[in-house]
Parts: structure tokens; sequence; C-alpha cells
């Protein structure tokens, strides 16, 4: 991550503490899924620098013959992304057995995906950062130093499964500002924990 974008992450994440937002205990592990530009990174970044929790960009497991095809233009397939989608549950497991909490940025755009993340773990939340394609496409344009090229965006719709209510996600709207995504998510998390 920019040392820049860490600081802007930094002075928004003391921002959200001067306001009191929440801070739910639990769970262990959030999952904050979404199309390529949907915000995934900066929202599960912010969220676990103002949780103080671990924080792990799913894209940075991706073996490098993912990257290469992505960087090529051509859509990953289920195959692909199986050692991936390993790779960061093994990540999610770790910090459970070690009884840290942590938030993992990750498309996780099929619910086969999200079975392999979330499974049967009462202690992993989903997150699901929705946003309308135009919105997600001028974003995606704006961005720099990504390997994913704009013309895969049409795939990463094609693929996205929106989870449905069995999955108990918390839905969030990407038009908001990074800040209000996370207090959203903070208060959805902190319902939920006053719910059980």
């Amino acid at each position: 991550m920019p040392e820049t974008h860490a600081e802007d992450l930094e002075r928004e994440a003391r921002a959200i503490w001067a306001e009191g937002a929440p801070r739910p205990r639990g769970p262990a592990v959030v999952v904050v899924m979404g199309v390529s530009a949907s915000g995934k990174t900066t929202a599960a970044a912010l969220l676990a620098m103002v949780m103080r929790w671990r924080f792990q960009e799913g894209d940075e497991l991706h073996p490098p013959a993912n990257i290469a095809k992505m960087r090529q233009g051509i859509p990953l397939n289920d195959a692909d992304r199986q050692p991936w989608l390993e790779a960061i549950a093994a990540v999610i497991d770790r910090w459970r057995a070690q009884h840290q909490s942590g938030v993992v940025a990750c498309s996780a755009l099929k619910r086969q995906y999200r079975k392999i993340l979330i499974g049967d773990r009462p202690d992993v939340a989903l997150v699901y950062l929705k946003g309308s394609y135009d919105l997600i496409e001028r974003r995606m344009a704006a961005r720099h130093e990504h390997f994913m090229p704009v013309k895969l965006l049409e795939s990463q719709f094609a693929t996205l499964e929106e989870p449905g209510p069995e999955e108990n996600s918390i839905v969030v709207d990407v038009a908001k500002t990074p800040h209000d995504v996370v207090l959203e998510i903070l208060g959805c998390l902190a319902a939920r924990e006053r719910g059980r």
C-alpha cells in the first residue's frame, strides 16, 4: 500500500475513533468482498486499522500465473482461483487458531468461493461492497498501478453472484465515502453483537 494511502487511512481511522464509532468485539474475521475497484482494499484496511486487527489483501496471495493472466486481460477461471482461495482460507484459519482478529479484502465473487473462505466458520462475517457497473467502471478507469484492466470488469460482473439471505452478509453501498462505509460496517457488526 503506498505510503500516502496509508497516511490517509490513518487520518480516517483517527476521525472514526474521534466520532466514537461502535467497536464490536467480534467476529474473529471479516471478509470484505466485491468486484474490482469497489473499494475492498481501502474499506478493509481502514476497518482493520480502526479495530486494530490484522489485515490481508487477498490479491497479494494470487499465484504469479494468475496475475500474469489478468495483466493480459484474460479472466481467471475456477481452477485458477482455487489455490488462491485456499491460501486466503489458510490465513483466516491461522488467525482463528492464534485467537487473532483480522480483515480480508477478497473479491469472493461466487458462492462456492465464499464457502471456501467462510464455510461453517461462525466467527467469520461477510461484508459485500455493492456498486453499479457505471460507478465501478469510472473508479477502475481512474486507478493506476493495478494489474486488473478495465476490460475485465465486465467478466467480474458476469461472474458475480450477490450474497443471498442465507449468507447473512452486511451489504454496503460503495457510492459512500470509505469513512462512511466503515462506519456502516462497524454499526452493523455492533448491532449483530447486541442481537446475540
